[in-house]
């Protein structure tokens, strides 16, 4: 990637080792789930190599179970899975039930404007609905053939998890004298979506999801296979570690940079990536597939002041501060270091993930242990708890930007 007319080819920001949820364990399932395996082989014809990263998931979802087995047999005999067609609503209701619910009643008081109770997949809806994953609109219309983004499935697989509360807290994110913080919708199920890997982070970046992003098929079938398979102590662990989490006290430039940030939980981890717009990236920066960001192109797009071809504020809604250097490792010499106890919410913090005295990755401290940050072992941008663990480990210095 080009930046400034100077090619950068060195690693932009390493993926925070250590810090990846162990996920996706064949075989172990959630509390609530009941897989039942079928007894013969179902072998989809239509998944071609390009969806080789969904294959086994597509086949635990629709194969191995029946979730999202729907298409059935050809008249050749041959089965198809459609993974590039566009979920529904009605379809996920289904896959949903099927996958945490099977055996639970329907409540005849729910009924659909759109949806007859005599359809087969009424039962479906009626349940999702029922149990508060999904909802209806203010005419009591199910909207089954809706379309499902990615913000719209987090929201449905934290309500399936039980993290409904959790995700509550963090959308009602406050300083600690109650000032509350603007929050995007959803943060709190696309922040913890992201730490539970529900989203595929694809070596192949032009294939990432945004949150806005409508889903397919094989997305869908990724972001159920890891919700039944997560090991049993990660949703106590999220629960506990994001629980009323509060910043401290702040300027109210400083409140502006967290919420700015806040605004870009769930983009993807982009490698090279410092853009954030759906306008395309200035060709004058070297251009990239998506909007997304590495861990030194978010601090770039949270930070760094206007200058050549860089231009965010507006929509940004502050002018941003001299921090020149694109990537980590310049990043961190660009200024008299700081220490951990002096850090200010804006600041930045840099890390030697190798323990070979590299900085590696960078992230921006918001406060009371918390940072913003992005890396590719979460796919994306998140708030991570840096004050122990892999993060307080490999914490080198800081750098004071405000």
């Amino acid at each position: 990637m080009s930046l400034g007319g100077t090619l950068i080819r060195r690693r932009l920001c390493a993926p925070a080792i250590g810090i990846a949820l162990s996920l996706a364990i064949l075989g172990s399932t959630t509390a609530g789930a009941m897989p039942v395996a079928r007894q013969t082989a179902i072998v989809f014809t239509d998944l071609k190599p390009a969806f080789n990263w969904a294959k086994n998931a597509i086949n635990y979802v629709a194969a191995t179970h029946n979730w999202m087995f729907d298409y059935g047999q050809r008249k050749n005999g041959t089965y198809e899975f459609h993974p590039t067609t566009l979920e529904t609503r009605i379809l996920l209701a289904r896959a949903l039930v099927r996958a945490f619910a099977p055996a639970e009643a329907i409540d005849p008081s729910i009924e659909f404007l759109d949806l007859p109770n005599t359809s087969s997949l009424y039962p479906f809806a009626n349940v999702a609905v029922k149990l508060g994953w999904m909802g209806i609109n203010s005419k009591g219309d199910f909207k089954g053939d809706a379309t499902v983004t990615m913000l719209n499935l987090h929201a449905v697989l934290i309500r399936v998890l039980g993290l409904q509360a959790t995700a509550d807290s963090i959308d009602a994110l406050h300083m600690t004298d109650g000032t509350p913080f603007v929050t995007p919708r959803h943060l709190g199920s696309t922040l913890l979506g992201m730490r539970l890997g529900l989203r595929y982070n694809n070596s192949n970046e032009v294939m990432d999801v945004l949150p806005t992003t409508v889903l397919d098929r094989a997305q869908v079938a990724y972001s159920l296979f890891q919700a039944a398979t997560l090991d049993p102590w990660i949703i106590p662990y999220l629960q506990a570690q994001y629980a009323n989490m509060t910043l401290p006290n702040m300027s109210p430039v400083r409140k502006a940079l967290v919420e700015w940030g806040l605004r870009f939980v769930g983009y993807p981890y982009v490698w090279g990536g410092e853009w954030g717009l759906n306008s395309p990236e200035p060709s004058g920066l070297g251009g990239q597939p998506i909007p997304g960001f590495d861990c030194s192109g978010f601090a770039w797009w949270v930070l760094k002041s206007d200058t050549g071809a860089w231009r965010v504020h507006p929509p940004r809604p502050y002018g941003g501060w001299n921090l020149p250097q694109r990537v980590a490792v310049d990043q961190a010499h660009g200024a008299p270091s700081i220490g951990y106890s002096k850090l200010k919410p804006g600041d930045l913090m840099f890390y030697d993930g190798e323990g070979n005295g590299f900085i590696d990755h960078v992230d921006i401290w918001i406060g009371n242990g918390w940072a913003l940050d992005s890396s590719s072992s979460v796919g994306g941008v998140s708030v991570m708890w840096v004050a122990d663990g892999w993060y307080r480990d490999h914490f080198m210095h800081g750098r004071k930007m405000i």
